[in-house]
């Protein structure tokens, strides 16, 4: 029942992340097959058609019979340009294109708009030029893997594009159907120069709010990395402000915690002279020197145990560290004479 109930939760975030009524506002612009230029007050039209579309997506709207194959999509783009004229950037229908059918309303069976597919297909000056057409609300519009532009941008490690959609104020806070921002995607897939791009094109104050954010496995930024074993990456995001103690929403392990878990020296390394909380507590208690003597680690308990890490603090299970040992004599040697204890203290290291 519990997992059941886990699951519509699930959905229930996705449909609230997913902002593609403009859906709508796509369709209905350039209907005429008139040229459609960027101005302000044309822009200001289509928000206002935007506002006036129901919150409640329209799934059926996918079968529209603006709806073409993404094999088609090669040649279409071959048949319009973006050029510069009076008044702003046009869209322009070159000889042999098919009129009758504005690429600007297309919705795939997939559900990429011309600018998924521009991107998809890595038609960089094509899609940079839609960028600058498009208002913001078509830029955000997401795919049937609730993946907008800037996703797939950042999947497809195209930095420039990432900039240009940055830029035009492209959400970085849309979640794929992961829960992944587009933060979260260039974290698992290391594409540093995109995370560059973006943390120079937003302002501070909602970087953090995208380095606080978790995906459906309750995972931020800084946990990705960790996973992902990347300290190119990890010292990236720690250098923009991500919070070094951050807790993963499942089990409350920070970065250390996975780091520990993996067994990775250097990464444990890393955290601690950064400043990472070695004795921080996971929701059951335990610490990063719980897991490494857990996991006879002794390597890792050393470091932590020289760094600071407090052998005599208990989990839940009202364990220490020291409990975990099952007799490995390296880890064991890191708890000397812990067995002669004073209300619950040790007398190592008391001043008698």
């Amino acid at each position: 029942m519990a997992s059941t109930d886990d699951e519509a939760v699930k959905l229930d975030h996705q449909e609230d992340a997913r902002m593609d009524s403009g859906i709508d506002l796509l369709r209905s612009i350039n209907k005429d097959d008139q040229p459609l230029r960027s101005n302000p007050e044309q822009d200001a039209d289509m928000k206002d058609k935007l506002y006036s579309v129901p919150e409640d997506r329209v799934d059926s709207a996918y079968s529209s019979s603006m709806s073409v194959s993404v094999e088609s999509i090669t040649g279409m783009m071959q048949g319009y340009s973006i050029s510069e004229q009076p008044g702003g950037e046009v869209l322009e229908i070159t000889e042999g294109a098919e009129e009758e059918l504005s690429p600007l309303a297309i919705i795939t069976d997939d559900g990429d708009t011309i600018l998924h597919l521009a991107i998809i297909h890595e038609k960089l000056d094509f899609a940079e030029k839609l960028v600058d057409l498009f208002p913001k609300e078509i830029l955000d519009i997401q795919n049937n893997l609730y993946q907008t532009p800037l996703h797939l941008a950042t999947y497809l490690d195209l930095p420039a594009v990432v900039r240009r959609l940055i830029q035009k104020e492209a959400s970085m806070e849309v979640q794929d159907q992961d829960g992944n921002s587009p933060l979260h995607v260039a974290c698992e897939h290391g594409r540093k120069d995109c995370a560059q791009e973006m943390a120079a094109e937003i302002p501070g104050h909602q970087l953090k709010r995208v380095l606080k954010m978790q995906n459906w496995r309750g995972l931020t930024c800084l946990h990705l990395v960790v996973l992902r074993r990347n300290p190119r990456l990890m010292k990236f995001l720690i250098g923009v402000g991500a919070d070094l103690n951050v807790q993963e929403g499942t089990s409350g392990k920070t970065p250390l915690h996975l780091a520990v878990e993996l067994h990775d020296m250097a990464l444990v390394t890393l955290l601690l002279s950064k400043g990472a909380n070695v004795d921080a507590a996971m929701f059951n208690g335990c610490t990063p020197l719980h897991l490494a003597v857990g996991r006879q680690d002794a390597s890792i308990a050393t470091l932590l145990c020289q760094s600071g890490a407090d052998r005599m603090l208990k989990n839940m299970e009202d364990e220490t560290a020291l409990d975990l040992a099952d007799g490995n004599d390296d880890i064991l040697a890191l708890f000397p004479f812990d067995d002669i204890q004073i209300s619950g203290r040790s007398v190592v290291g008391m001043k008698f």
